[in-house]
């Protein structure tokens, strides 16, 4: 079976399936929390740029599941990672989310107008006052981890875009090398990748979704995706990818798929 947990470089484990926020938004983000949680998910991540921190925090407390059991990953936004900022930010998203600390907090975006060891001081003391847990970054591509890593800080974690036809590979390995998680938004392309007739082709070979197929591939390769739904049974749907193997054949015939289709680049993107 696939790992159900991954292990950080600062001995945390991880849940290897996540639940992603992005685009939730009041009771609608409320009820698929709450939904994600019912049916296994023990990782929610979220961030101060999606707006739904107060709905993600109301839902983990109607789950009734202890904070203990749950591993919340925040982001602080790309112009907030200047010194006392970074504090506030924090501050602000504990209040919101009805919690005394997370378990991961991501740069969101880099941004090369505030120096990254500013941030990364200012990251570093919320973390020894115990506020979050982990430090990680999203967005990032290599020469913005050497900058972070020249700083002789440690990320724990790279939350980026990663799906069949985003096949990062260069990137993962750099992760791989550094003992960096891979995180993966959009894992299935916004829908896009169940189509490629490999995915098409595998998913009725093991007789199960698309949505399962891609989802256990980016798995199989140590990446944590963090697929969103507001539709109870896609969100029940995903957590099945868990439960099969596919072989080392299959999951190269998926890697074909890649053609280098990113969804997500903002203006102010680094890519």
């Amino acid at each position: 079976m696939l790992a159900r947990k991954f292990k950080l470089n600062d001995n945390q484990f991880i849940p290897s399936l996540g639940f992603g926020t992005w685009q939730l938004q009041g009771e609608e983000c409320r009820q698929a929390v709450e939904t994600a949680l019912k049916t296994g998910y023990r990782l929610i991540d979220t961030a101060a740029a999606y707006g739904n921190h107060e709905e993600v925090g109301t839902a983990i407390k109607n789950s009734g599941l202890n904070r203990s059991e749950i591993f919340l990953t925040s982001k602080i936004w790309r112009t907030d990672l200047g010194g006392n900022d970074v504090t506030a930010a924090c501050e602000k998203a504990l209040s919101e989310l009805k919690t005394s600390y997370l378990d991961l907090y991501l740069i969101h975006w880099p941004n090369k107008t505030i120096p990254i060891q500013v941030t990364m001081e200012s990251l570093k003391e919320l973390k020894s006052e115990g506020l979050i847990r982990a430090i990680g970054v999203s967005n990032f591509n290599q020469a913005h981890m050497d900058d972070v890593l020249k700083t002789g800080s440690e990320i724990t974690a790279n939350q980026v875009e990663f799906h069949p036809s985003l096949y990062q590979k260069a990137l993962l390995e750099y992760c791989r090398k550094n003992n960096i998680l891979m995180m993966a938004y959009s894992p299935i392309a916004q829908g896009e990748d169940l189509k490629p007739e490999p995915v098409q082709r595998l998913a009725a070979k093991y007789s199960r979704s698309a949505s399962q197929v891609v989802l256990n591939w980016i798995i199989s390769k140590g990446v944590t995706p963090l697929p969103r739904s507001a539709n109870q049974e896609h969100i029940q749907d995903n957590f099945g990818c868990l439960d099969f193997e596919m072989t080392a054949e299959d999951h190269a015939l998926i890697d074909t798929c890649d053609r280098n289709n990113r969804q997500v680049n903002p203006e102010f993107s680094e890519f």
